[in-house]
């Protein structure tokens, strides 16, 4: 895992959002169990997205990976989506070599729209 700035921490503790388990927000797809982790949905050029639209919070039953059982719980597709549903045009391009559009609609046709308010605007 890539250390998160204190400054970023400090930013993502004092958004409401990071308070609660944010793939159980948007799918409700299981009932959270143990602390609030967070997690890097994605990796650029070999290193994980260290800005706050690439971290979720998410609890520690939904960041399990238990490689004896069927991989876990952890669902990186799913953190894709609710990474990518709250980043904005403006975060997407400081990344260019990465189809952000291609991958939004994959996640959508996949998932939905999402159910709560997010960053992003249809292309």
């Amino acid at each position: 895992m890539r250390p998160i700035s204190k400054k970023l921490k400090e930013e993502m503790f004092d958004d409401p959002a990071y308070h609660t388990c944010m793939r159980n927000a948007m799918f409700s797809d299981h009932i959270c169990r143990g602390r609030l982790t967070l997690e890097h949905a994605f990796v650029y050029a070999g290193k994980q997205i260290n800005e706050k639209w690439a971290i979720m919070s998410l609890c520690a039953w939904g960041h399990d990976v238990d490689e004896y059982q069927d991989g876990g719980n952890l669902d990186k597709r799913k953190n894709e989506y609710c990474c990518l549903m709250r980043a904005t045009n403006e975060d997407l391009e400081k990344y260019p070599d990465r189809d952000w559009e291609q991958l939004r609609k994959f996640l959508i046709s996949k998932y939905g729209l999402p159910k709560i308010p997010t960053a992003f605007t249809l292309f």
